[in-house]
């Protein structure tokens, strides 16, 4: 258990902020989801739109430090190249 004022407060810092990550994460795990449906189901055109906002959620979550930078953008590169595939 916490015995001083200021790691009192940085265990009141890390449930708030352990929230916030969990939000953030399950955005990340959704949109990656939606695409790989979008993927399964061959449609190129949805995919295609859909594919800034897949990348913008991917640097969002890798600018906060979710994931890693180069992971958001080997996400990315594989997507484009399944949805260039199809």
């Amino acid at each position: 258990m916490a015995n001083t004022k200021s790691a009192i407060k940085r265990i009141r810092r890390i449930s708030s902020q352990t929230v916030v990550n969990k939000i953030r994460k399950s955005k990340y795990k959704n949109v990656l989801k939606k695409m790989n449906s979008l993927l399964d189901s061959k449609n190129k055109s949805e995919a295609l739109k859909f594919l800034p906002k897949l990348n913008s959620e991917l640097m969002k979550v890798a600018k906060t430090g979710i994931i890693k930078k180069q992971n958001a953008s080997r996400n990315v590169s594989r997507i484009t190249k399944k949805i260039n595939s199809i």
